[in-house]
């Protein structure tokens, strides 16, 4: 026991922290950790040592990439990002702004973090990758700073400008990993006066974006539930005492590239206003692991203009500015929310405005509910044509202000005493009366218009109720229905308009499909068929209703025997020896995307991953459930907790957070401190 602490307090003082942290970790019967920790600082360290335990690789591949050297760790797969990361100046902005811009309380918290991970890797040396250690609270700045601008797409935006002209095509949705559902339901639209949220953001089920459940808490009064990304010390989403909130993904327009005018003879120089410029040009080294273990060194060479990063291609040379370009304080934004404990000092948080992104959905023990389409909305030149490619030879294009939290789209308390967001246009956040009006806001902006599935039935299920009991509250998360206004709702007259003629097996399955009531039940005999096909013809542009059709009907009966297996056999959940039926699909309110296995069924990969219902009652009293698609341990193959929330999961269950000390009391399975 004294050596352990003594190593922890050695690691401490190797990142320059002053002593050993006071924090102790209780894991309850489901494998949670609850973080106790004397100071802000000491919960961090407890935290990532109890991420690190679950799942370290996944967090050191976060630190290596946000070092932009993934490559080392994955291979060739991992240039990409770091040629990213690079070309974004990440670490430049790291060392310009990390300790002139952080407040020393976030900085605390991140260094302590980063010591709490260095001392777990360093107890496990069998575990680490070289070069890892140490981990520095800079890692976890130079994370945020290059991940937060992809929930925008800017990574995307980067590959469709770079792609030569010869592999261009349209960016089609292809109905995988995408969306997040957040709700708030207030006081006048519940039938007992209590306050509603449901957390339910749709991420990957593995990876460096997965969720992380955990309740941390500190006497300095932090205490938080709810998500949390590995490498990352902050609660994402989920609630505190007093508030709460959901995250989902928005799209605005927050990134504008510019083709630049470039000099006849001189590759390196650009005009700007009539005069010509040089690029600012650095060569970097990515280092890539190959098959055999050994590291090869491929140069890039990195080009930089007033305007933000620049990309030469084979149509011309452009570059990019976005939102987030040279922030540092995402951290600082985050930690200020987690604290709140009101809606003035949540907003204040907010008005911070340094997240590139990210709707907000709201709710608190007084009652407010509320919807922020958040976003460092560029204050853009009026009257220019900002969706697509800008002149990059006028200066007074290259914009370099933000509009301000009060002029971000955001709705609070509206009468009808709901709000909403489905990953869909601002302008449908509660019922239509009582909405945002697009008038409202400048066209350059780039605001979204579109709408999802999920969005459709919100307004359909929440929307349509005026009195909604907690049970109803739950059922319609767990919505299984397509929407008759949704892309698939629109298709399916199509498919049942193909002339058959004699073809006996086509008549079949417009019979199938006609009789579907649209809803992804497991025992559906018609969901699997529908729901493929229009899969198909969202991933395969061009092909024609009548050869999506017949193909998915030779894929199911090849698979199956028959083209009307029940949507349980196809879509399943698997993790370890658990094999599982799972109810909904692809944009559905209770989401699932799944990826081929070699077998022919859906294994889920993505969609409901980390979901959460908090209740604030009349008086402001506190309850909340949580369930989490496959346990704590989200590494740990040997772990009890590797699997084991996934029946319940797949169910459309829940397990109760265990936030206070009362709740947790009598349910503490393993209680220990860092090292023991």
């Amino acid at each position: 026991m004294r050596g352990a602490i003594i190593g922890l307090a050695a690691a401490m003082l190797a990142v320059g922290a002053q002593a050993a942290p006071d924090v102790t970790i209780r894991r309850d019967s489901w494998g949670v950790p609850h973080i106790l920790g004397r100071t802000d600082a000491d919960a961090a360290y407890g935290l990532a040592w109890a991420q690190s335990e679950d799942d370290f690789a996944t967090l050191q591949e976060a630190v290596f990439a946000a070092r932009g050297r993934l490559a080392e760790l994955n291979g060739p797969a991992g240039v990409e990002s770091d040629y990213l990361v690079a070309l974004q100046d990440v670490w430049g902005t790291v060392r310009r702004r990390y300790a002139r811009d952080l407040e020393p309380k976030t900085k605390a918290v991140m260094e302590a973090y980063a010591a709490g991970a260095s001392a777990w890797a360093r107890a496990h040396p069998d575990k680490v990758a070289p070069g890892l250690l140490p981990i520095t609270g800079q890692d976890l700045a130079a994370s945020v700073i290059y991940r937060g601008p992809t929930f925008y797409g800017l990574d995307d935006l980067f590959r469709r400008t770079m792609r030569p002209t010869s592999q261009r095509r349209a960016e089609v949705w292809d109905g995988v990993e995408i969306g997040s559902n957040g709700v708030a339901v207030g006081p006048a639209r519940s039938a007992d006066g209590a306050t509603r949220l449901l957390v339910n953001s749709h991420q990957p089920y593995t990876g460096p974006l997965a969720w992380y459940e955990a309740v941390v808490q500190s006497r300095e009064g932090w205490h938080v539930a709810g998500g949390f990304f590995p490498g990352g010390p902050f609660m994402l989403h989920g609630h505190n005492a007093r508030l709460g909130w959901a995250s989902t993904v928005d799209n605005p327009d927050l990134a504008d590239v510019y083709q630049l005018v470039m000099h006849p003879t001189d590759r390196e120089l650009y005009r700007l206003d009539g005069a010509w410029k040089r690029l600012e040009s650095r060569w970097v080294e990515i280092r890539v692991k190959r098959a055999d273990g050994s590291l090869e060194t491929v140069r890039r060479e990195t080009l930089r203009s007033v305007h933000g990063p620049v990309v030469r291609t084979d149509h011309g040379v452009f570059a990019i500015r976005y939102a987030g370009m040279d922030e540092i304080r995402q951290n600082e934004q985050y930690f200020a929310m987690n604290k709140a404990r009101n809606l003035a000092e949540w907003k204040a948080a907010m008005a911070k405005g340094v997240l590139p992104s990210i709707n907000y959905v709201y709710a608190d023990a007084d009652g407010n509910v509320g919807y922020v389409h958040n976003g460092r909305f560029p204050v853009r030149k009026d009257g220019v044509d900002w969706s697509g490619v800008v002149p990059g030879d006028r200066s007074d294009l290259i914009w370099t202000r933000q509009r301000p939290f009060s002029g971000v789209p955001q709705l609070w308390n509206p009468k009808s005493g709901w709000t909403y967001n489905a990953n869909n246009t601002p302008f449908s956040a509660t019922d239509p009366a009582h909405d945002l009006k697009p008038a409202d806001f400048p066209k350059w902006m780039g605001l979204q218009t579109n709408m999802t599935n999920r969005a459709f039935r919100a307004l359909e299920t929440y929307g349509a109720d005026p009195s909604i009991t907690a049970e109803e509250f739950e059922a319609y998360k767990y919505d299984l229905a397509f929407s008759a206004k949704s892309e698939l709702g629109k298709a399916l007259p199509l498919l049942l308009a193909l002339p058959a003629g004699d073809d006996a097996d086509l008549k079949a399955a417009q019979d199938l499909l006609r009789g579907w009531d649209l809803r992804t039940h497991r025992d559906s005999r018609a969901a699997a068929l529908a729901v493929l096909t229009v899969l198909r013809l969202n991933q395969q542009p061009g092909t024609a209703p009548l050869s999506a059709l017949k193909g998915v009907m030779a894929d199911l009966k090849k698979a199956y025997g028959r083209i009307d297996p029940t949507w349980g056999e196809v879509n399943r959940i698997r993790r370890g020896t658990v094999d599982l039926p799972i109810d909904g699909g692809p944009d559905i309110f209770r989401a699932v995307y799944g990826r081929p296995d070699p077998d022919g069924r859906l294994r889920a990969v993505a969609g409901d991953t980390f979901v959460m219902f908090v209740t604030w009652e009349k008086g402001g009293r506190l309850s909340s459930k949580s369930i989490h698609q496959f346990g704590s341990a989200t590494l740990d193959a040997a772990s009890p907790h590797y699997a084991d929330q996934t029946p319940l999961f797949a169910a459309m269950q829940t397990k109760p957070v265990l936030f206070t000390e009362d709740q947790l009391k009598g349910h503490v399975k393993r209680e220990y401190r860092p090292g023991e």
